[in-house]
C-alpha cells in the first residue's frame, strides 16, 4: 500500500511538471490567432485557468502571474497591475478574516454552536437542522472551510454518544452472529423470558422462538442501517450548510467579493451592490435553500420517516438521545461561565455586522451620508472595528488600578494579538482575490472583454430568464471540478459582456454566476468543506453524488426564482442602467478601433 502511495505521488509530481512546461507552449497558437494585445491577454488568462484547474502551482502563486506576465507582454504596466492586489475590497475581506480569528481565539463559535443544539433538541432530524443552522451562520462571517472544520468535531462527539463508535459496527455484527450460533448450538434462543417459559414443553413453541430470534436480528440490522444513514446525514449536512451560508454576506466567501471588485473595475459608477443590499437579497435565499436542503437530507438519510412518523421510538433510540443530550450539556458546561472577552468579541461582532449593514442600505439613508460622498466604503467600516480588537483588553478593566500606586504594572492581553492574526488568517486568499482583480483589469485595458463580447452574437436571442438558468447550470457544473474562486474569475468578464449584448442589467447575469459557483455539492473535490467531510471515512462518492445532484438542481431553481422576484426591486434589474450604458458606449468605440486596426493589418498583408 505504501509503494502504491509513493507511485501515485510520483505520478502526480510528473504530471505537474509536464503541465508547467507544456501549457505555455500548447497555448502559443492563441497568440497568433487574435489581435496582438487581446491575444496576449487571453494567453495569460488561459494559462492561469489551466494552472488553477490542475493545481500545477499553488493557487495563490498562480494568482501572482499577472504581476510578471502583464508587464513583460505589454498588456499592463506594473504600476497598474500591483494596486489590484490591495483594493478596498481586499481590505473588507481581510477585516472579516481578522474578526473570525478573534471569534476562534475565545471559542465564541463553540459556545454558539452548543447553545443552538441545546435549543433545537436531540432527535436526529432536529440535530441535523441545528447543525446546518449553526454552520451556515458561522459561514456567513468565517470562511466555509473554517466553519466546517469547527463543526465536524462537535458532530462526531454527538454521533458517538448517539450510536457509539462507528468503526466498531462490524465487530458488533460479528459478535451478534457468534452469540446467535452458540445459542442455537445449545438449543437456546434470544427470546423474551415470557416466551421461554411458555415454550418449555411444546416443539411448536420452539419454532416460534426461532421466528422471534430472527425478528430480533432483523431489528438489529435495521437499527444498524438507521445508524449508518444518520451518521452520513450528519456529516454531509455540514459542508453543504457551509457552502450555502457563505453566500448570504459579501464577506462570507471569496467569489462574492470578486464580484464586487470586478463591478468596480468594469462599471465604476455602479453603487447598488454593498453589504446591506447583498444581505437583503442573499439572506432570504439562503434560508429557503437551507430549509429545503435540510428536508431533503433528513428524508434521504432517515432523520424524517414519512411512513412511520407516528410509530413509537425504540428504547435504544430513547437512551441514545438521552446520552447525546448529556454530551451537549456537558460540553457546554466545560466552557464555564461567559468570559469578559467573549462578551466583548460578541459586542464587536454585532457592531461589525450592524455598521456594515447600515452604512448605505439604499432604502433609507445610511450613516455614511453624514460624511463626504464616496469617502466611506465597507472596507473603512470593517477595518475600523477590527483595529479595536488589537488594543481592547481581554479582561475586565479595573478603575481602581489607575489610583493604586502600589498595583503591579502588568500588561493586559488584548482581544487579539498580531501573532495570532498572522497564524490564523489565510493570507493566500488575499493574493487570490488580487489575481482575479488584476485579470479583470487586464481584460478591460487590453480590449479582450470587448472581443469576447463580439463572439457572443448567437446568444443575443436567448431570453434573459433562460440565460440565468443556463449560466447557473454551466458554472455549477464547472465548479464541481475547479476552484470556485478561479471559476468566477474566469466567467465574470464573459457574463458582463454577454449582459451588454443582451441589453440587460449586468447584475442580472453576474449575480447568478457568482452564487452558482458556491453550489458545488456533488463531489468531494468540489470544495474544501466537501473534502473535509469526505476525509472522515464515513462517506462515499456515491453518497455525495446522489445527495448533491438534487441540491444543485434546487439551488439553480431557487436562484432563478430569487433573481426574477425580490432581487429585481433590490438591484433595479428591470432596466438597463446608465452605468452599464456608459460602459457599452466605451466598448463600442473600442471595438470599432480594434476592427480598424485589424483591417489595416490585413490590408498590409
Amino acid at each position: 500500500m505504501a509503494a502504491l502511495g509513493a507511485l501515485v505521488k510520483k505520478a502526480w509530481s510528473v504530471r505537474r511538471f509536464v503541465v508547467l512546461l507544456c501549457a505555455p507552449l500548447a497555448l502559443v497558437p492563441v497568440l497568433l490567432s487574435l489581435p496582438p494585445k487581446e491575444g496576449r491577454c487571453l494567453y495569460v488568462i488561459l494559462l492561469m485557468a489551466l494552472y488553477w484547474c490542475t493545481e500545477a502551482l499553488p493557487l495563490a502563486v498562480t494568482a501572482l502571474l499577472p504581476i510578471v506576465l502583464f508587464p513583460f507582454l505589454g498588456i499592463l504596466p506594473s504600476n497598474k497591475v500591483c494596486p489590484q492586489y490591495f483594493l478596498d475590497t481586499n481590505f473588507l475581506f481581510l477585516s472579516g478574516l481578522i474578526m473570525a480569528s478573534a471569534i476562534e481565539e475565545w471559542n465564541l463559535h463553540r459556545r454558539i454552536a452548543l447553545r443552538v443544539l441545546m435549543l433545537v433538541g436531540v432527535q436526529p432530524a432536529r440535530l441535523i437542522l441545528g447543525m446546518m443552522l449553526t454552520t451556515s451562520f458561522l459561514s456567513m462571517w468565517l470562511s466555509n472551510t473554517a466553519s466546517t472544520a469547527m463543526m465536524l468535531p462537535i458532530a462526531n462527539a454527538i454521533l458517538k454518544s448517539l450510536f457509539g463508535e462507528k468503526d466498531t459496527s462490524k465487530d458488533m455484527n460479528r459478535e451478534n452472529e457468534e452469540n446467535q450460533a452458540s445459542l442455537q448450538q445449545n438449543k437456546l434462543y434470544t427470546v423474551p423470558t415470557e416466551m421461554q417459559f411458555l415454550a418449555s414443553t411444546e416443539d411448536k413453541d420452539l419454532t416460534e422462538e426461532k421466528e422471534v430470534a430472527s425478528d430480533v436480528l432483523s431489528d438489529l440490522k435495521k437499527e444498524e442501517e438507521y445508524k449508518t444513514n444518520i451518521w452520513k446525514g450528519f456529516l454531509i449536512s455540514i459542508p453543504y450548510a457551509a457552502s450555502i451560508g457563505g453566500t448570504a454576506t459579501l464577506t462570507g466567501t471569496a467569489p462574492n467579493l470578486i464580484l464586487l471588485g470586478q463591478l468596480k473595475s468594469y462599471f465604476p459608477e455602479c453603487d447598488v451592490v454593498n453589504f446591506g443590499s447583498w444581505f437583503m437579497f442573499a439572506f432570504p435565499l439562503m434560508l429557503i435553500f437551507l430549509l429545503l436542503g435540510w428536508l431533503w437530507i433528513s428524508i434521504l438519510y432517515g432523520g424524517i420517516n414519512l411512513r412511520g412518523w407516528r410509530t413509537k421510538k425504540s428504547n435504544i433510540r430513547v437512551d441514545a438521545e438521552a446520552r447525546a443530550r448529556e454530551v451537549i450539556k456537558e460540553d457546554y458546561q466545560k466552557l464555564g461561565p461567559t468570559k469578559f472577552a467573549e462578551q466583548a468579541i460578541f459586542f464587536f461582532f454585532c457592531m461589525f455586522a450592524i455598521m456594515l449593514f447600515s452604512r448605505d442600505p439604499k432604502f433609507i439613508p445610511g450613516w455614511a451620508s453624514l460624511f463626504a460622498p464616496g469617502f466611506i466604503s465597507d472596507a473603512v467600516t470593517g477595518i475600523t472595528i477590527v483595529i479595536i480588537l488589537f488594543f481592547f483588553p481581554s479582561q475586565k478593566p479595573s478603575f481602581r488600578w489607575w489610583f493604586d500606586l502600589k498595583a503591579p504594572n502588568t500588561e493586559t492581553q488584548p482581544l487579539l494579538t498580531w501573532r495570532k492574526a498572522q497564524e490564523t488568517v489565510p493570507w493566500n486568499i488575499i493574493l487570490l482575490l488580487g489575481g482575479g482583480f488584476a485579470m479583470a483589469k487586464g481584460c478591460e485595458e487590453s480590449g479582450l472583454s470587448v472581443w469576447i463580447g463580439g463572439r457572443l452574437h448567437p446568444l443575443e436571442g436567448v431570453p434573459p430568464p433562460v440565460a440565468v438558468i443556463l449560466i447557473t447550470i454551466v458554472i455549477a457544473l464547472f465548479t464541481e471540478f475547479a476552484s470556485n474562486t478561479a471559476t468566477i474569475i474566469i466567467f465574470l468578464p464573459v457574463l458582463a459582456e454577454l449582459a451588454i449584448r443582451l441589453k440587460v442589467n449586468p447584475l442580472y447575469l453576474m449575480i447568478p454566476g457568482t452564487i452558482g459557483c458556491s453550489y458545488a455539492f456533488m463531489l468531494p473535490v468540489s470544495t474544501p468543506p466537501n473534502s473535509i467531510a469526505f476525509s472522515s471515512g464515513h462517506l462515499m462518492v456515491k453518497d455525495m453524488a446522489r445527495t448533491g445532484l438534487l441540491m444543485n438542481l434546487m439551488g439553480v431553481l431557487l436562484l432563478s426564482l430569487a433573481m426574477n422576484t425580490w432581487a429585481k426591486s433590490i438591484f433595479q434589474l428591470g432596466t438597463f442602467p446608465a452605468w452599464a450604458n456608459i460602459h457599452a458606449e466605451n466598448a463600442t468605440s473600442l471595438s470599432t478601433a480594434v476592427e480598424n486596426v485589424t483591417l489595416s493589418a490585413l490590408n498590409k498583408i
